[in-house]
């Protein structure tokens, strides 16, 4: 069966909440966001995140397979003025049994598409936690530039884990094919 990229809805809440949870508590290394916090959220929070109204600041792609949910990437666009060419990815995951398979590649490509369709976004933004080599060999080869690290970024328990910060062109885009 195909692996097919959609843009997600609030009719996938369950699965996506189900997914991102995983995420945090498998990987809390790599999201800012914590498992008992997210846990917490109300269903309406979840459920404004995958709203694809015209004024929806978020945009959250999956690979699915039929039914199944392979993987997750969500880009939110700044909404003041002065930063409203921005947009930063978030929430890329992608479970250890779908790795290596090109998801993670497909749901970038995606997710760059739906912001170059976007006339007033210049770039993307997106941080990474410093030494996860496959991640951050995947956003370069999508184009994306390291412009800094973030000390201490995130409290992993009594640990601090630094963030590398990339961008990628919006105007030059550019990507591996």
């Amino acid at each position: 069966m195909p692996t097919i990229i959609k843009r997600l809805t609030p009719d996938h809440t369950s699965s996506y909440r189900a997914l991102m949870l995983e995420a945090y508590r498998l990987h809390p290394d790599a999201f800012t966001s914590d498992v008992g916090e997210r846990e917490a959220l109300p269903i309406d929070w979840w459920e404004k995140r995958l709203n694809s109204g015209s004024d929806a600041a978020d945009a959250v792609f999956a690979a699915f397979e039929g039914e199944d949910l392979l993987g997750v990437a969500g880009l939110s666009v700044e909404r003041r003025k002065k930063a409203s060419h921005k947009s930063t990815l978030f929430g890329m995951y992608v479970p250890l049994a779908h790795r290596e398979k090109g998801i993670g590649y497909n749901l970038l490509h995606s997710i760059l598409a739906y912001a170059k369709s976007r006339p007033q976004l210049l770039l993307v933004q997106l941080t990474v936690t410093e030494g996860n080599r496959g991640a951050q060999g995947l956003y370069e080869r999508m184009g994306f530039k390291p412009f800094g690290i973030e000390p201490l970024a995130v409290a992993v328990g009594d640990q601090f884990i630094s963030k590398v910060h990339m961008w990628h062109d919006l105007r030059n885009a550019t990507c591996e094919n």
